[in-house]
């Protein structure tokens, strides 16, 4: 069972959301003759619905939807389950060949059908659909409402299907909390990272590259400052940086198991000698290489193995969401190698080093332990010790935690780092993974202290996870205003007059070989137009400067809050700002 269906089953929304997406298809269907239902899911969000019809749906159509809705929901039919065989199923969706794929799919699985009637059976105003449920017990249970956005969506999400039209949905028990979540939704707009990357000149996206982000030279700033700060990190603990090639053959990923596990996700191309390469997914089987290529002994162990080399992942372009969801991407990523008794101890500098970063950012968090899958490699009883030791590890760190059964790696059972941003919303970030399996599969060893070969095992981590997702998360978040740290301008200089051009430019050289990152605005605009500018594009600090500032060699110091600190001497205004700086504060 996937991890997404495993979360919807324990959430206490998921039958009311699905009954509201049975009201929706209900609705369209009186509605619109001819229309052909296809699928409708609950969603942690809300619901979606996907229907084939000749005539395109749009948003301005959503207000005769939602009362048609509404008079449904009055009739308080009741929603009743009913199992039938796959014949009757057949008969019951015939000349629906969506429904018709679905009850292949079933009958593939060995299993009964299952459908729902909305109001009574066979009786006029009566709906029924080929569903696995759970639902509420009557329309009149399907809370408040709202239809949000339509869009276009592939037959199973594949490009080689037809096009189909979505309407994207969500409901809440009461009408309270369905216009606070409306009210995050506007917020979320405005915080969009793709917008807001757009109007700071962090980053853009080109057509031609889809998934793949393009970052400017302030972004970059960006980019860097948070690989910096992870290097700092992470040398002060022991840990080695590499970087591996991008592309390699097949047999690398063969052995590792991603071939057979995780094909799909890959691009792969073969070369004009007949020989297939895959582009890097994960680090991973390059680490284990590292590893390998010399004798190792039990004295370099734990072995840390950092990188944060470019990867890429074939995701479907219909799931492409600006940072949140990209086909290339970059990891603070690292690969642990440790003898069985450092597992304990790794695990727990590693959840310190996670407490470390998302504190430095008030983000507050939760992990999730998943357990072994259905599909997985290698044997239950290293599963199971793997299993074992993870959950001792949660509990003796006293941290909030849940368990997600079915949810490991196919190498090994991992705690994932959900993150919880300020609108609320939560967010899977890093991983941390034990593994048994892969560095069997390398033959990897290491000479212990009595001389003998063991196998090394082998924990995987990241704790930003893509640092693509992390910048977009952050971006939103901060809604641009980044703390000092991130801005990358973090002083504008604002001459009041074109007289002050001079010291202004002073003033920026003498803050640049200190390693602040400074820029002058010698615009012909008034100074009123400048501070307006500059604190659109979220600078942290302006230095006005005119003739008094000029003469008494000061700045006048006001802050992107609209604070005024009033004319500082500007080496005591270099003193706060580096101080702030350094010690990555988010104050100002």
């Amino acid at each position: 069972m996937s991890k997404m269906k495993n979360e919807l089953i324990n959430d206490p929304l998921m039958p009311m959301r699905h009954s509201c997406e049975h009201v929706l298809h209900q609705a369209i269907v009186e509605l619109y003759p001819g229309l052909k239902r296809a699928m409708g899911p609950a969603t942690s969000e809300g619901f979606y619905t996907d229907f084939d019809y000749s005539k395109k749906i749009t948003e301005a159509d959503f207000p005769k939807i939602e009362e048609k809705m509404h008079e449904i929901v009055k009739r308080n039919l009741a929603i009743v389950r009913e199992e039938i065989s796959i014949e009757e199923a057949k008969k019951l969706f015939k000349g629906n060949e969506y429904k018709e794929d679905w009850i292949e799919q079933i009958k593939a699985r060995g299993e009964k059908a299952t459908v729902y009637w909305t109001g009574k059976k066979g009786e006029e105003g009566s709906d029924v659909d080929l569903c696995a449920g759970p639902h509420v017990e009557s329309t009149g249970k399907v809370g408040a409402f709202k239809l949000l956005s339509v869009a276009g969506a592939y037959w199973h999400g594949d490009e080689k299907n037809k096009m189909l039209q979505r309407i994207y949905g969500t409901s809440f028990p009461t009408q309270k909390e369905l216009e606070e979540y409306l009210n995050m939704l506007e917020e979320a707009k405005k915080r969009d990272h793709k917008k807001i990357g757009r109007e700071l000149d962090l980053l853009m996206f080109h057509e031609t590259a889809p998934g793949m982000p393009y970052w400017l030279p302030k972004g970059v700033i960006l980019y860097n400052e948070l690989v910096e700060f992870w290097r700092q990190e992470h040398k002060a603990r022991g840990y080695q940086e590499i970087t591996s090639p991008l592309i390699n053959k097949k047999e690398l990923y063969e052995i590792s198991g991603h071939w057979s596990h995780y094909l799909e996700d890959m691009f792969v191309s073969e070369t004009k000698d007949g020989e297939v390469y895959g582009l890097k997914p994960m680090n991973c089987p390059n680490a284990m290489i590292v590893f390998g290529y010399k004798t190792r002994s039990y004295r370099e162990l734990p072995l840390r193995l950092g990188d944060t080399d470019c990867l890429h992942r074939n995701e479907r372009s219909g799931t492409l969401n600006g940072l949140l969801r990209a086909r290339e991407f970059r990891q603070d990523d690292a690969h642990i190698f440790v003898t069985p008794d450092q597992v304990k101890s790794e695990f727990k500098e590693v959840l310190a080093i996670t407490e470390r970063f998302y504190s430095i950012f008030n983000l507050p968090y939760r992990l999730r332990l998943g357990t072994r899958p259905e599909k997985f490699m290698g044997d239950k009883e290293s599963w199971d010790k793997a299993e074992a030791q993870l959950k001792e590890v949660l509990e003796e760190s006293k941290a909030d935690y849940f368990i997600l059964e079915g949810d490991g790696a196919f190498y090994g059972p991992k705690i994932d780092i959900l993150m919880k941003d300020s609108l609320g919303r939560d967010w899977q970030m890093g991983t941390i993974q034990l593994d048994y399996q892969i560095p069997k599969n390398f033959d990897l060893k290491y000479i212990d202290e009595d001389g003998t070969l063991k196998m090394p095992l082998a924990i995987h981590r990241v704790i930003y996870g893509s640092l693509e997702r992390f910048l977009g998360i952050l971006i939103e978040q901060f809604a641009g205003a980044f703390p000092v740290w991130l801005a990358p301008v973090q002083v504008q200089v604002i001459p009041i007059t074109d007289d002050q051009n001079e010291y202004a430019e002073l003033l920026k050289q003498d803050l640049v070989a200190v390693d602040l990152r400074a820029e002058v605005d010698s615009r012909s605009e008034t100074m009123q137009s400048k501070i307006r500018d500059a604190q659109q594009m979220k600078v942290p600090y302006m230095l006005i400067v005119g003739k008094n500032e000029q003469k008494n060699k000061t700045v006048s110091v006001r802050l992107r809050s609209g604070e005024n600190l009033g004319e500082l001497d500007l080496q005591e205004f270099k003193a706060r700002a580096l101080k702030i700086y350094k010690e990555r504060s988010l104050d100002l």
